[in-house]
């Protein structure tokens, strides 16, 4: 009873790491919102969200992986050098203009097309195989379109508002919040989907930078430094203020260590885990379950009003979610089971050819016999 349960725990785990850290990027959405608006730069912030991760991680990597660690070659420093790039940098800095440009439920709504795009990317790269002659590889592929077709849904259709705290709230958020949507909502866009596009990056080099260096703590660790290094040189660039970068004990230093620890070290590290066992798209399937999760302490925390569109989009985006990973389980059962008849079928020609060899040795020895001195 006790190895299934265990055995149970250990296909949950992916599982449940994916979904606890969608609860860790919802609350780095309500504290970012706050420290935004008291005038945090988003250049600066990501300066210090990848410095604080560097810090605390570097020296377990250091001592957990000293013997494990692959020696650094110029092809693998060069692959660090772009993820510290694509997601630390480019990704979180475009997502910051983005948000600023259009509004903060749009910019969440888009966000949620990121597996669509990461499973495009991986069927380029080969890292997904589509045929839709099975079961397994259409169900990926609808759950794809209807996760897509929910967050849409959430960001185009409002409706009534629903009580779900059972008392009313103020609508000056989402006023102000349709206000901001108003000006440069192109601009905003663009920025939004090139931030998608460069986290889909991220996930598909991921990927491919852990067969060459398997040591997932001291990635992450390396990947948060480089952010920094790189952070700092696009800030200095285009944040001259010197009062942007005073940071005290207020939402700045909270919104940076918060997200440096749970959505930089932590969520680097656990993406690194999974997406080496379950690939990109498993990965960033479940970042939808992030803006339902957002929508919900929104109303509790923010006091913000949650419409009818956003349930609905809820339950469509649940049901595609569930869609995909049905479908990516039922294709790892099928190469489980493909890997499982292979052995045995190994290993019945092994002994067949033994036996051949010894019948030969066998017929050599009898006619050496009959043969005589």
């Amino acid at each position: 009873m006790g190895c299934i349960m265990g055995e149970s725990f250990n296909k949950m785990k992916p599982y449940l790491a994916m979904i606890s850290l969608q609860f860790g990027y919802a609350g780095m959405h309500i504290i970012l919102l706050l420290s935004f608006k008291k005038g945090f730069s988003h250049w600066v912030f990501v300066v210090y969200r990848h410095a604080v991760a560097t810090i605390f991680f570097a020296p377990f990597a250091y001592y957990f992986e000293k013997k494990i660690r692959p020696n650094m070659t110029k092809s693998i420093f060069f692959k660090i050098m772009v993820l510290g790039f694509l997601e630390p940098v480019l990704d979180q800095n475009l997502y910051g203009v983005g948000i600023q440009y259009t509004s903060a439920t749009f910019a969440a709504a888009t966000v949620n097309i990121l597996p669509a795009v990461t499973f495009i990317m991986a069927v380029v790269f080969r890292l997904e195989k589509v045929n839709l002659k099975k079961v397994h590889s259409l169900a990926k592929v609808i759950g794809t379109t209807v996760t897509v077709a929910g967050a849409m849904l959430m960001t185009l259709y409002k409706g009534p508002a629903v009580n779900i705290l059972f008392f009313s709230h103020g609508s000056g958020h989402h006023e102000g919040a349709s206000a901001a949507a108003d000006q440069n909502w192109v601009t905003g866009t663009i920025m939004l989907l090139g931030c998608i596009v460069g986290w889909a990056a991220f996930f598909i080099l991921q990927n491919n930078t852990l067969k060459d260096y398997p040591a997932e703590l001291s990635l992450t660790a390396l990947i948060c430094l480089m952010g920094t290094v790189e952070g700092g040189i696009v800030a200095a660039i285009m944040e001259r203020r010197p009062s942007a970068w005073a940071i005290g004990f207020d939402a700045r230093l909270l919104a940076a260590t918060y997200s440096g620890l749970v959505c930089s070290g932590i969520a680097y590290y656990l993406q690194s885990v999974v997406n080496k066992a379950r690939g990109p798209v498993f990965v960033t399937s479940f970042s939808p379950l992030s803006m339902i999760i957002t929508a919900v302490l929104g109303a509790i925390i923010l006091a913000e009003t949650l419409h009818l569109g956003s349930v609905i989009g809820a339950v469509i985006i649940v049901s595609g979610l569930y869609c995909v990973v049905w479908g990516k389980s039922k294709e790892d059962s099928a190469k489980a089971k493909a890997k499982s008849q292979e052995l045995p079928v190994l290993a019945d020609t092994i002994a067949s050819d033994n036996i051949n060899v010894k019948s030969i040795n066998n017929h050599q020895k009898i006619n050496t016999l009959h043969e005589g001195p």
